[in-house]
């Protein structure tokens, strides 16, 4: 970050940690994303609230965003300097690739993704160290926080097939059933490699 005093100055000059493996003191992993891959049925509505996605501290943040196809994302540099924002979609996935450049102060963008996609990386062209990534899924879903725990909210009863992704550690499934007003618990184990 030394190239850029503004991100240098964002953290005091202490180093920024990488985000690929963020393990709390419980072993709980963060960064994971986790949804229904199987058993949803029915017309599920699709989230409607925006999800902001930041550039701040010449960091992303969140480092990992899950969203529904057609929901919103606002992207916005609260940065004294500027970014450009590079997510590449797989080519033929229904998502368009886009660099576009964000100078400190501007506007927010708004992009909303149209197709399921596991998982679009994020780079700025600017700063090298900036990567991130957006999770385009279908439905209920949830990123495990800072100890490991997430919660899908808004699950029908029925028995369903959660994958829980994570960028360095690929992608588990696991059945689960939930029964009329109770709630239903998964829990996924990943090895270091």
């Amino acid at each position: 970050m030394s190239k850029d005093p503004s991100c240098t100055q964002a953290h005091g000059g202490a180093p920024v940690a990488g985000e690929g493996v963020v393990v709390a003191a419980n072993g709980g992993l963060a960064n994971v994303v986790v949804y229904i891959s199987q058993g949803l049925s029915g017309d599920i509505p699709a989230a409607s609230k925006p999800v902001t996605f930041e550039q701040k501290g010449c960091v992303y943040v969140p480092h990992v965003v899950a969203l529904n196809p057609g929901q919103h994302m606002s992207i916005v540099n609260d940065d004294k300097t500027m970014h450009n924002i590079h997510p590449d979609p797989k080519p033929g996935g229904g998502n368009a690739a886009f660099n576009k450049s964000q100078v400190a102060g501007a506007p927010a963008m708004d992009v909303a993704w149209t197709s399921e996609e596991i998982a679009i990386p994020v780079k700025c062209n600017v700063h090298p160290w900036m990567h991130a990534f957006i999770v385009v899924v279908k439905g209920p879903n949830a990123i495990s926080d800072a100890n490991g725990s997430f919660k899908l909210e808004n699950v029908p009863p029925g028995t369903y097939t959660l994958t829980a992704w994570h960028e360095t550690y690929g992608t588990m499934t696991q059945k689960v059933t939930v029964a009329e007003g109770k709630p239903a618990a998964a829990d996924f184990s990943f090895k270091a490699k």
